[in-house]
């Protein structure tokens, strides 16, 4: 293979991973445009199109033989039920944090996300920290508290997004071997497709739904959520492919970064003392985990030549 030939898998998987943490990132612009439906109608909408979406690109992809396979594994049902549940919890606290004037809250979370990730290692999977890692962890709980006590209240927003989608990433990445991205998240969203679908049944028959009721445009929006949902999520999966762990861990940060910049230049959320403390530590800590995932990466590419010449030589 040539070295042009070998660039363009990293070319394309930068390009998708940067596709999907661009349109995450964006996405507090977007959900503003969906009112007056509220949260949980936006949820709903949201559940109903990305399941249509969903279907649409299994038949155009021809990957339906594999999201009937998985729907005939009852336990593989159960934790990507599982799965969905947690998926819709962070999108409904979402929209209600980007609704509420909250967008700072909810780049925290997902600057936070990261250190949740490594403290469910330790909880769940029981893998044991570098001393580095354990650094980085309590520069994090400390941001945790310096943000509780003065600002007066817990961020509640950030921790429920970083917690869930943490969990929902540690559940992917269980099943994520024996269940292709597209058939697994039409999975998540056929079950969470029956209480969505009946809690906009309900709406439309008391008069309250908002879809239809305020202009084509407003309709258009809605019934868009299933794309604004689906694509980023296929763009992610794409990237995760073709890109080292250690990339995508780099350029998941646009999307918080994003968020972070829209909510204090567009919706002018206030930014006391205390918050910038907090992302203070936050940002240190994540620069910390960085470091060293760089440096742990870049072992690992020096030992694996040296551990085939020995072999090499053994032989």
């Amino acid at each position: 293979m040539t070295a042009p030939e070998a660039t363009r898998p990293t070319r394309a998987g930068l390009a998708a991973g940067l596709g999907a943490f661009l349109i995450w990132g964006v996405l507090p612009l977007y959900f503003p445009l969906l009112e007056p439906a509220g949260p949980l109608e936006i949820i709903a909408h949201r559940v109903v199109w990305s399941l249509a979406f969903c279907l649409l690109l299994l038949v155009v992809t021809r990957t339906w033989g594999s999201f009937v396979a998985v729907l005939r594994r009852p336990r593989t049902v159960a934790v990507l039920g599982l799965a969905a549940v947690l998926l819709a919890v962070n999108w409904l606290v979402y929209v209600y944090g980007v609704l509420s004037d909250h967008v700072v809250d909810a780049a925290l979370g997902y600057f936070v996300n990261p250190l949740v990730t490594v403290a469910l290692a330790v909880l769940v999977l029981r893998e044991r920290l570098r001393r580095v890692q354990w650094v980085a962890l309590g520069f994090g709980a400390a941001a945790v508290v310096v943000i509780t006590v003065g600002y007066g209240r817990l961020p509640w927003i950030a921790l429920v997004l970083a917690a869930s989608f943490g969990t929902y990433g540690l559940i992917k990445n269980r099943v994520g071997r024996a269940v292709p991205a597209l058939p697994g998240f039409a999975v998540e969203t056929v079950v969470l497709a029956p209480l969505a679908l009946g809690y906009l049944l309900v709406l439309a028959a008391q008069g309250s739904g908002t879809f239809g009721a305020h202009g084509s445009w407003n309709a258009v929006a809605l019934a868009s959520a299933g794309v604004v949902t689906t694509v980023p999520l296929l763009l992610f999966n794409s990237a995760a492919r073709r890109l080292p762990l250690s990339v995508v861990g780099l350029i998941q940060y646009v999307t918080p970064v994003l968020q972070f910049v829209i909510g204090v230049t567009v919706g002018h959320e206030r930014m006391p003392v205390a918050r910038w403390a907090g992302f203070g530590l936050v940002w240190v800590a994540l620069v910390i985990l960085t470091v060293d995932a760089l440096s742990t990466a870049r072992r690992g590419r020096v030992q694996a030549p040296a551990e085939r010449t020995d072999a090499a030589v053994s032989a």
